[in-house]
């Protein structure tokens, strides 16, 4: 299983930034995806998940009202638009696919790739 984040990117705090996430190697509707976010010295963060259909989100709270995840099941890419971005949003961002257990903890994820780089600058 595949799953190539990209998008990140250096930024000034404020703007914004797409990334996006093209699964292969798996049956990616059948998966619930996730976003999480590692800084450096920090673990691994949860910070947005949607549902195989699209049609459910959680958003951690500092991603919340800033940050929109996504998906196309026919692309098999998830994404994460991320809005008004802050200098502690700095972080490697990965995407991974759940299918059971906690949607905030790491270790439910069957499937991570690597991750992209976003770095935020004041």
């Amino acid at each position: 299983v595949q799953l190539p984040a990209s998008g990140g990117g250096l930024v000034q705090a404020g703007g914004s930034l797409r990334l996006s996430c093209a699964a292969s190697g798996c049956t990616f509707g059948s998966y619930a995806m996730g976003w999480f976010c590692q800084a450096p010295g920090k673990e691994r963060e949860f910070v947005a998940r949607i549902s195989w259909s699209g049609g459910s989100t959680l958003y951690a709270d500092s991603a919340k009202g800033r940050f929109t995840i996504s998906r196309d099941n026919v692309k098999k890419t998830v994404y994460l638009q991320m809005n008004s971005l802050k200098p502690g949003d700095t972080a490697v961002y990965y995407c991974a696919a759940h299918q059971g257990g906690s949607v905030y903890n790491a270790l439910s994820y069957d499937y991570w790739g690597q991750g992209t780089l976003v770095t935020v600058s004041s």
